[in-house]
C-alpha cells in the first residue's frame, strides 16, 4: 500500500510540473531584457514561494518572436550573512516550442534570491541576472 502512495505523489509532482505549459495561464514572476533576448520566467502564480516551483523559462527576441537559446540553465543563490551563499539549481527541458523550457526548482525557505540564467545555442551565448523574491 506504502508503495502505491510513494507512486501516486510523484504522478502528482509530475503532472504539477510538467503541466504548467499544458493550456494554463501562466503569469510573470519576472521580465529580463539583455541586448537580444528578453527572457521572461513564469508561473501560474506569478510568484516563487517555499518547496516546490514548476515554471516555464521563455526567451525571445526583442521583437517578440522566439528565440532559438539551445542549452539552457538557471540557477539561485541567496547571500547568507557570514556563511556560504545557499544554492539551488533548476531542471529544465524543452517543452517543444522554441525558447520554452519547462523547469523546476526548490526553495526551503522564503527571502531574495539572485537568479542566473545562462544558454548558448545557434543563435549565440549569454547570461542574465536578476533578483526574485521567494514567499
Amino acid at each position: 500500500m506504502r508503495r502505491w502512495n510513494v507512486l501516486g505523489m510523484l504522478a502528482v509532482l509530475v503532472a504539477v510540473s510538467w503541466g504548467t505549459s499544458a493550456g494554463v495561464d501562466l503569469k510573470p514572476i519576472h521580465t529580463q531584457k539583455t541586448k537580444d533576448v528578453t527572457i521572461t520566467l513564469m508561473s501560474e502564480s506569478g510568484q516563487w514561494t517555499q518547496g516546490a516551483n514548476p515554471f516555464v523559462l521563455e526567451f525571445t527576441t526583442p521583437d517578440g518572436k522566439p528565440y532559438d537559446a539551445g542549452k539552457a540553465s538557471l540557477s539561485t543563490s541567496m547571500p547568507m550573512p557570514g556563511m556560504a551563499p545557499m544554492i539551488a539549481g533548476a531542471t529544465l527541458a524543452s517543452d517543444g516550442k522554441p525558447g520554452r523550457y519547462k523547469g523546476t526548482i526548490s526553495f526551503p525557505d522564503s527571502g531574495a534570491r539572485q537568479v542566473t540564467v545562462r544558454w548558448e545555442g545557434p543563435a549565440g551565448k549569454g547570461s542574465a541576472r536578476f533578483s526574485v523574491s521567494v514567499r
